[in-house]
């Protein structure tokens, strides 16, 4: 049973007085017109934030707090909910404060049935804006269900411009090479670099308290509790072995042979069962091999994780790990999670390409070993031959910057921080 109408009336007139204080630091995404939108991410990605961005824009657009709705369907007073009961909400609100809202639902995936509610609420033109931790709300199945009448929009933890700008930094292009700018920048990145970049998490002096516990909900809570699954040791045991395996395609089959080498005996269904969970969560996004055939591509994978803070709590650090998620991580966010970002394996090894852009990247902490000079560079060299149209090749390192020509091919070498402020501070 849902709550009653007193305690749904307590929870309306809490938010209306809260919204005033919620602390905004604005993200870089603007919002179009009239339109409604449907923003999906990793919890604690700074979805919410979003929400309280858009009500302020639109207060200082000239509408008044009687015409905003904002609930956070989290809130425990408000367990045991239905779709009706998402009526019965819009009802009060209009009988509190007499005027149609404008509807902000947060966190929604938590009500079965939210999706005809917000096609009923697009269709009867209310200006609505949803939240949900959940990847299905992005499948074909609920798009189809919202008829096009939202604009979907995946949101990450801040991107590393994002962060700087919550610390005030605003990077100019002399500021990448004048010393004390630099020497700020390079600091702060070490703190993005490994300890991520969920906005929460940006003014505590430290962060893996903070970073454990929302790995805990995500995988107790969102996973565990979400989809019945007693075996936690197991479910948790995949996530660590995936975490230490970023760098490397893994099939189901190996998955179950690595968790059971470590002594927890789960079947290859069960496991193809908890990664499904993991992406649904946005714990990870799965990466395929350009070069694979289409089996080969579902099933034999790089698994990487949304924030690099998540696998420094499930690894020891390693440098290399939290150097390529972060990559990979920074171009998902750009291009996408579907078909859009890839690696390449067959006779040569090139972490990342990009066919939007033709470009193939690769990701090398530290290139000072002749060796590991030799595979990288030689790779990309040969990377225009067997990739369509390839343009751009690219080493990312950890701070090295020069432009090599490697068999006739113009190899451009960026340190990270640089490449992951180039868009904004060119724009």
């Amino acid at each position: 049973m849902g709550p009653d109408t007193a305690m749904l009336k307590t929870v309306l007139a809490d938010n209306r007085a809260n919204i005033s204080r919620y602390d905004v630091i604005p993200r870089k995404f603007n919002f179009v017109g009239f339109n409604n939108y449907v923003l999906v991410g990793i919890r604690r990605a700074g979805k919410s934030y979003l929400l309280y961005q858009r009500i302020r824009e639109l207060l200082k657009e000239g509408l008044s707090y009687d015409e905003i709705m904002y609930v956070n369907f989290e809130d425990e007073r408000l367990s045991g909910m239905t779709a009706l009961d998402l009526n019965r909400l819009l009802e009060l609100h209009i009988e509190m404060y007499g005027k149609e809202p404008v509807l902000f639902l947060d966190e929604i995936q938590n009500i079965p049935g939210w999706e005809k509610f917000a096609r009923r609420m697009a269709d009867t033109k209310h200006r609505v804006y949803i939240t949900g931790s959940n990847a299905k709300m992005l499948s074909n199945e609920i798009q189809s269900t919202l008829g096009g009448r939202y604009i979907p929009v995946a949101v990450y933890p801040y991107a590393f411009s994002e962060f700087l700008a919550a610390k005030g930094i605003y990077p100019t292009a002399d500021s990448l090479y004048a010393s004390t700018t630099k020497a700020l920048i390079i600091r702060e990145f070490n703190d993005y670099f490994h300890n991520g970049g969920f906005p929460e998490s940006i003014s505590l002096p430290v962060k893996r308290d903070y970073l454990t516990g929302i790995y805990q909900k995500i995988y107790l809570g969102d996973i565990a509790a979400r989809h019945s699954v007693s075996n936690t040791f197991a479910l948790r045991m995949i996530f660590k072995k995936l975490a230490e395996s970023v760098k490397q395609p893994l099939s189901f089959n190996r998955i179950t042979h690595i968790v059971a080498s470590a002594g927890v005996k789960i079947g290859t269904s069960t496991v193809i069962n908890y990664i499904e969970y993991a992406k649904e969560a946005w714990l990870i996004t799965p990466v395929h091999n350009f070069a694979g055939k289409l089996a080969d591509k579902e099933t034999n994978p790089k698994y990487y994780f949304t924030d690099n803070g998540l696998i420094n709590i499930l690894t020891a650090g390693d440098e290399t790990t939290l150097f390529e998620n972060l990559v990979a991580v920074s171009l998902l966010r750009k291009y996408g999670r579907e078909n859009a970002v890839y690696f390449y394996n067959r006779n040569i090894e090139i972490d990342f390409y990009i066919p939007e852009e033709k470009t193939a990247i690769q990701a090398c902490y530290n290139m000072a070993s002749p060796e590991t000079f030799k595979r990288e560079t030689e790779a990309l060299a040969k990377a225009s031959s067997v990739l369509p149209d390839c343009e751009r090749l690219l080493i990312l390192t950890n701070d090295e910057e020069r432009t090599l020509t490697v068999a006739e091919k113009v190899i451009s070498v960026i340190p990270l921080w640089k490449w992951l402020l180039q868009d904004d501070v060119n724009a």
